[in-house]
């Protein structure tokens, strides 16, 4: 248990606390296999703003505060204008968004989001995709969204410290 000096190395200003502890002692495989994963999307053929704007649209879609505050910081530290990060969740009326990345962010809607009546990824999303982006691009938005995905439930369940990095973002 931590006492009241120590949470403020771990939990937010407000007093914010996670529900678990840090899961990195359990399974110390997981930092190098993400630490791997975001190399290689750094170092992929799709702009690295676009994926930002959708990791930031995943984070509102699966409602995750932890990752919707770090999805924004880092598009702001990128450089990103603040317009466009508002816009993110209206995406669909917003005008300042190019034809590609309102595929990816359709993609991403469409990955995270249950749809009864049929396919989530339908063939006509994946057409529109098709028209911005070839065969490789399109692995990479999917392996970004794949990346993501690995750690919602993390987020969901464990509720890190929203604003704290990893390593300080989990109270023990």
């Amino acid at each position: 248990m931590t006492t009241t000096e120590d949470t403020t190395t771990t939990a937010g200003q407000d007093g914010t606390r996670s529900r678990l502890p840090d899961p990195t002692g359990l399974y110390p495989e997981l930092t190098a296999l993400s630490a791997a994963v975001q190399k290689a999307l750094r170092n992929g053929p799709v702009p690295q703003a676009t994926l930002a704007l959708t990791r930031l649209r995943t984070a509102q879609v699966i409602g995750s505060t932890y990752h919707g505050v770090a999805a924004t910081d880092a598009l702001r530290k990128a450089g990103e204008e603040e317009r466009r990060i508002t816009a993110v969740a209206t995406w669909q009326s917003a005008p300042c968004f190019t034809a590609p990345e309102r595929a990816a962010l359709e993609l991403a809607e469409a990955v995270l989001t249950p749809n009864p009546f049929g396919d989530r990824v339908s063939d006509d999303l994946f057409a529109r995709l098709s028209r911005h982006y070839d065969t490789d691009e399109i692995w990479h938005l999917t392996m970004a969204l794949g990346h993501f995905s690995l750690f919602t439930p993390v987020a969901l369940v464990g509720k890190p410290v929203p604003g704290r990095p990893p390593g300080k973002n989990y109270t023990d």
